[in-house]
């Protein structure tokens, strides 16, 4: 049986073990097995099973918001080529910004073997039911099969989808000022720039808790005075500011003195995959409310972690037509833009999972030509 990976004692346990459990079922397995192997392996069929019922479940619920939103696809003839061209740009620079950032966390890495892991992971993820965890834990195999230390790998990728996915749980506070201000803008260049200023603000605060302790540590204390006011029958939470500090500082030891060009990928990351869904509103000519579209954004984000469809299938469609409709947008309009967004953020990653496969293939095969001749020592 392959030698299973001895990751960090203080990584992240939820994605550490999911990683495991997935590497363990993808692994090979001896000609002869135990009968608690046997029980182990009857086990992971009845999830899959499991997943694969309540999966069917989720897509029969939801699927007349998908439906709606898939057949839209006749409309997008309504779309200027220009601006399917500006969202294919702006979607490649946010993909950019993440390989950028997993790069600094495999540190030191080629970007090849970090574009092609996660291009196919990132397409697995999307496919499979519960998918989140098989895709990283397909990126991982695939970055240790190109000789990224196991480790350093199953590290890496924790702290990267913690800090990124961070990064969207706080858009959601800093989008309450422009919800106060209210009002419909007259085109989306206030929009535009609003969102910038978001996202600038969002880089300088987590420059501030990256850098010091005193925001993390009143956060910390805040949220957990309001937890426990808000459940006084539950048992209090507390030292809730040491692991805001715990976790901070496992982001700073994975990336070093690299940390604000990680921090800049992040909300870049972000940012470009914010101004996708502008310019597939611009293209119907939108005229949304900016804090709500920010948080149809971030909502979208959050249900697309929801494993019980691949990717959030129909449930982001579902909640991000029904945000932008509260948004301003025409119920129309909303749909279209939907599937514009959905199209580039969803639907064009699945081939580029092969592209990502093959071009895994040839690093390994390149790897293999210069071991043999004598160029790996």
């Amino acid at each position: 049986m392959n030698p299973r990976p001895r990751p960090h004692p203080h990584l992240g346990e939820r994605l550490e073990r999911a990683i495991e459990e997935r590497v363990e079922v993808t692994g090979e397995f001896d000609a002869i097995t135990t009968p608690e192997e046997e029980a182990s392996r009857r086990r992971k069929l009845m999830q899959t099973g499991a997943w694969l019922f309540v999966t069917g479940i989720s897509l029969y619920l939801v699927a007349p918001s998908l439906l709606d939103t898939l057949g839209s696809w006749r409309d997008v003839q309504r779309f200027q080529w220009t601006w399917l061209m500006v969202m294919l740009v702006l979607q490649g620079c946010s993909l950019g910004c993440l390989w950028f950032l997993q790069q600094l966390a495999l540190r030191p890495v080629a970007i090849a073997p970090v574009i092609t892991s996660q291009l196919a992971g990132n397409a697995l993820a999307k496919i499979a039911p519960g998918g989140g965890a098989l895709g990283a834990a397909l990126q991982y195999r695939m970055l240790v099969q190109a000789g990224v230390d196991r480790e350093k790998a199953v590290g890496g990728l924790t702290v990267v989808n913690l800090f990124t996915f961070a990064m969207v749980l706080a858009l959601p506070v800093l989008a309450i000022p422009t919800l106060l201000r209210g009002g419909v803008d007259e085109n989306l260049i206030e929009v535009a720039a609003i969102g910038i200023a978001v996202f600038a603000v969002l880089a300088v605060l987590g420059s501030i808790m990256l850098g010091g302790d005193k925001l993390l540590v009143w956060i910390g204390h805040n949220v957990q005075r309001l937890r426990n006011r808000l459940r006084r029958d539950a048992p209090p939470v507390t030292g809730l500011s040491q692991r805001l500090l715990r976790e901070r500082d496992r982001i700073l030891a994975t990336f070093g003195p690299r940390w604000k060009r990680a921090l800049a990928a992040t909300v870049g990351r972000w940012a470009f995959d914010f101004a996708t869904l502008l310019a597939a509103l611009a293209a119907v000519n939108a005229s949304p409310s900016p804090g709500l579209v920010l948080l149809a954004f971030c909502t979208a984000q959050v249900l697309a972690q929801i494993p019980l469809t691949p990717g959030g299938l129909g449930f982001v469609e579902a909640g991000l037509t029904g945000m932008l409709t509260l948004a301003g947008v025409s119920a129309g309009n909303a749909v279209l833009a939907t599937f514009a967004y959905r199209l580039f953020s969803y639907w064009l990653p699945l081939p580029l999972g092969l592209v990502g496969v093959v071009g895994h293939r040839r690093i390994l095969a390149r790897l293999t030509r210069e071991a043999d001749s004598g160029g790996i020592r």
